[in-house]
């Protein structure tokens, strides 16, 4: 059984967030006011303010939320809490709590979309899958990537269906640690801020493989079930 990650204290998550949020920023994982970073603290959420400059960020002006997700404190929040927070319980009904999510707009991953999203016809199911499982750390560090269809931004369907997305996989005993909206970003999820970088950064890296290899052969069943028996990936 996995093992529930602590709180993060606050004062680290102030720090976390912006230091996080500089580093996407600066190797161009995010633009503009794009992308938006929350952590679940013990009593509530601090998240990134709405149309907010990642790479700018300032401690004390992050939102800080109380657990019924109602702002207390600092700049207006993003309006993306809402799925954040469905993320969050979702995770947590699965036995799986998240403690960081992650949003952005990411290059690669957003054309993947496109280019999915246009060979479906723009009728892209919910139970679509992004990318193939191409190289090991792909399938360990991140795992299936669910496509979730195209609703316009910050629509409460979509938060709705991501939930019911992760619900779903762990019902098969699959651990999500990412979803993609459709034409939009990912949304990537972990105990600390580090952490949900490092699983955007390989989803992100896998994208572009992908499009630079699109007709590779993705690894084997035989070939993923060792990466299961040896490092526990969840596929």
């Amino acid at each position: 059984m996995t093992a529930t990650p602590p709180f993060l204290d606050e004062a680290q998550a102030r720090e976390e967030i912006c230091r996080v949020g500089r580093s996407l920023y600066e190797r161009r994982y995010v633009h503009a006011s794009a992308g938006n970073i929350s952590v679940r603290l013990a009593d509530g959420y601090l998240i990134t303010p709405t149309d907010a400059c990642l790479g700018v960020l300032q401690p004390e002006r992050l939102a800080r939320l109380d657990a019924q997700g109602q702002q207390v404190s600092g700049d207006r929040a993003s309006k993306t809490i809402a799925l954040h927070r469905h993320i969050y319980d979702a995770t947590a009904a699965a036995g799986q709590p998240a403690r960081c999510v992650i949003h952005t707009h990411s290059t690669q991953l957003v054309a993947c979309s496109l280019a999915a999203d246009h060979a479906a016809g723009g009728a892209l199911a919910d139970d679509a899958e992004l990318l193939r499982p191409i190289t090991p750390y792909f399938v360990m560090k991140v795992g299936r990537v669910p496509h979730i269809a195209y609703r316009r931004p910050g629509d409460p369907d979509a938060a709705h269906a991501v939930a019911r997305t992760i619900a779903q996989h762990a019902a098969q005993g699959r651990r999500l640690r990412a979803v993609m909206l459709a034409r939009l970003g990912p949304n990537v999820w972990h105990d600390t801020p580090a952490e949900a970088m490092a699983v955007l950064e390989e989803l992100e890296e896998t994208a572009h493989l992908h499009r630079l290899q699109p007709d590779v052969i993705p690894l084997t069943d035989a070939q993923i079930d060792k990466l299961r028996q040896t490092f526990g990936a969840s596929w």
